[in-house]
Formats: structure tokens, sequence, C-alpha cells
């Protein structure tokens, strides 16, 4: 499983979009967590937050690596997402990982997540920054 934590900034002037594009994935629970299903999705959550003038958008997310990629499913729900991704995330900042140092799942909630092994998932600290940017 891999267990991420990863922030992204929005594009500055998107704050109102950013606010429909939320409701819209709380209006469309039931077909947002059908796309969950085909990506291995076990949890995910999506934090707001505002650090000086900017906003920015964290995911929380514990999925198999066996999961499709959001960008191959057939669900309108995914396409609206990536045209708000496209529209609404800054590139130039990247994505900012942090690193799981310590995971706690009990027992029961680990089975029916088919998570054999919680704490293997976490990783090495490095010790720097992480960053991922698309290529341009």
């Amino acid at each position: 499983m891999r267990v991420d934590m990863s922030r992204f900034r929005v594009v500055p002037g998107k704050a109102e979009r950013v606010d429909a594009w939320l409701q819209m994935i709380n209006d469309r629970m039931p077909e947002t967590l059908a796309t969950l299903e085909r990506e291995a999705m076990k949890f995910e959550a999506i934090f707001r937050e505002r650090i000086g003038a900017d906003d920015y958008l964290t995911w929380v997310s514990v999925q198999d690596e066996k999961g499709a990629d959001v960008g191959t499913s057939p669900h309108e729900v995914d396409r609206l997402h990536l045209a708000f991704w496209s529209e609404c995330i800054d590139d130039t900042y990247g994505r900012h990982d942090a690193q799981p140092q310590v995971i706690m799942v009990p027992p029961g909630i680990a089975a029916a997540m088919d998570w054999p092994a919680p704490t293997e998932s976490r990783v090495p600290y490095t010790g720097r920054e992480i960053i991922f940017r698309r290529p341009t």
C-alpha cells in the first residue's frame, strides 16, 4: 500500500472554483466513491488551507499499488476532476510530499482494507523536501 500526504498550491484567483469543485465532489459522493474502487483507493481525504495569501489542497490517501490511474477512468466525475486540476492547480509549485513515519491501523481495519502489514508502508526519512513537478 502507498500512504501519501501531498500538498498542492491553488492558482491565485481560483478560490471560488475550488469551492464549486469541492461542493461537486460532496454532491456526487456515490459516483466519487465508485471511482475509488477501480483506483484501489482504500481511503482518501482532501484538506484545504490558507498559508499567507495562498490557498492549498492536501490529499491524504491509502492506495493499493495495483490501482488504476485516474487518467484512465470512464467516470465523468474523474474527467471533471482532471479539468479542475488543469485549471486550478499550480504546476510550478509542484507536489510537496510528506513522508509517513508512523502508521497506526487497528488490526480489524487493516483486515477490512486487505492490508496485511500497515507498518511496512512507512518510508525511511530522507531529511529533505520532496517536490515533484510535471515536466514542461
